[in-house]
């Protein structure tokens, strides 16, 4: 995998900073895409004091504009592009009572409308290079759900079907890029711990009862956990694997 190059969504910290760190442990170039450019600089800085080659760039994965600019960067500044992930996401709790139309569509813009951008145009300059991988971030709750989670898992569930969609068209093309999702439990990101900081008690303790509660190995997943599986569907050890879904999850699903 030496000298290729991975654009990273939300690569500023979480998964997408895991991830991150594990393709440039393999050899990647690694370009962290995040809205958080503050955050995506110092997480650059950390990868550069592990002699890793990494490089940020300003991303909101739900403004096209931003994609195509993106894409022209990694473009003019690396010369190709080999790997892409699509990590960028949001989480938002609610019923179908409870969740207005805005907050539905805000969910959607990020999880869903940020994936298709992205291989929309990730995928043009990935065939340029000679082909490579993508991997899409959906969730366990793009496969099965909580009545929490109308919105979520919509969205996921979006992704991993639209990921099937886009493998089976470059598999048809035989343009060299393969497509699979990956399918993320219970994880200690920002992004889970800061929902359940923020949720009152009354409803986070009934929801984590049956949720973490119920994963059978008994814990929360770790970041790096879910870099070391992203690193396997982005090499070339994967060549025969497109359309596929990889669940991380602490055999949650299995029940």
């Amino acid at each position: 995998m030496t000298q290729k190059v991975a654009l990273i969504t939300g690569g500023a910290s979480g998964i997408g900073l895991a991830a991150a760190e594990a393709l440039a442990k393999a050899g990647l170039h690694v370009v962290l895409a995040d809205v958080q450019t503050d955050a995506a600089q110092a997480a650059v800085d950390k990868l550069h004091s592990q002699q890793l080659s990494a490089s940020a760039v300003e991303l909101d994965v739900t403004c096209e504009e931003n994609w195509k600019a993106a894409i022209e960067t990694v473009e003019r500044d690396q010369g190709r592009l080999d790997v892409l992930v699509n990590n960028a996401g949001i989480g938002e709790g609610g019923t179908l009572e409870s969740t207005s139309l805005n907050r539905f569509n805000r969910v959607m813009a990020v999880n869903v409308n940020g994936v298709f951008l992205g291989c929309k145009y990730g995928i043009p300059l990935m065939e340029r290079s000679g082909g490579g991988s993508v991997i899409n971030v959906s969730s366990i709750f793009g496969i099965v759900s909580d009545q929490l989670m109308v919105a979520y898992s919509a969205s996921k569930g979006a992704v991993r079907t639209m990921t099937k969609s886009i493998a089976l068209d470059c598999a048809t093309r035989n343009n060299g890029v393969r497509v699979n999702s990956l399918h993320p439990g219970f994880i200690e990101t920002p992004m889970v711990v800061g929902a359940a900081a923020a949720a009152p008690a009354e409803i986070i303790e009934p929801y984590t009862a049956r949720t973490l509660g119920q994963v059978p190995v008994g814990r929360f997943g770790q970041p790096d956990e879910l870099g070391d599986v992203i690193a396997f569907p982005a090499s070339d050890a994967s060549r025969f694997m497109t359309g596929s879904e990889v669940t991380v999850d602490g055999g949650f699903t299995a029940r």
